[in-house]
C-alpha cells in the first residue's frame, strides 16, 4: 500500500472517530461511501466493513462517556436488547440481498435521516 494512501486512511479514520465520538454514532454513514468510492468495495462489503470499523470506535467512545457519567443506563438497556436483535436480523438480510438493493436502501435511509435532521 502506498504511503500517501496510508496517510489518507489514517486521516479519514481520525475524522470518522471524531464524528462517531462527538455525535454518539454516525461514523458508518461516512465510512460506507468512503469504502465504496475511494477503495472500490462493493456495497455489502463496505457496510459489513463499516460495522467492523465502528465497533472499536463505539467502544472507546462509550468508555469516555462512561467516565463522564453521561450514560443513562435505565433507558439504555432496553434499547440494547432491540439493537442486538435488529443487528442479527439486519446482518442476515444484508447477506441475502442484491448489492443494488442494499445500496438503494442505504441511500433511502441516509436521505430520510437528512430530511429528519432538517425538520426536527
Amino acid at each position: 500500500m502506498k504511503k500517501v494512501k496510508k496517510i489518507y486512511i489514517v486521516l479519514f479514520g481520525a475524522l470518522i472517530g471524531v464524528i462517531n465520538g462527538f455525535f454518539g454514532g454516525g461514523g458508518g454513514m461516512i465510512v460506507v461511501p468512503l469504502l465504496t468510492k475511494m477503495f472500490g468495495l462493493e456495497q455489502k462489503k463496505a457496510q459489513a466493513t463499516a460495522l467492523f470499523i465502528i465497533l472499536p470506535i463505539s467502544l472507546v467512545s462509550s468508555i469516555v462517556y462512561l467516565c463522564y457519567h453521561s450514560i443513562n443506563f435505565s433507558e439504555g438497556w432496553p434499547v440494547i436488547v432491540g439493537i442486538i436483535a435488529g443487528g442479527v436480523i439486519g446482518a442476515t438480510m444484508l447477506n441475502k440481498m442484491n448489492n443494488k438493493v442494499v445500496k438503494g436502501i442505504f441511500i433511502f435511509f441516509m436521505f430520510l435521516g437528512g430530511v429528519g435532521m432538517l425538520i426536527w
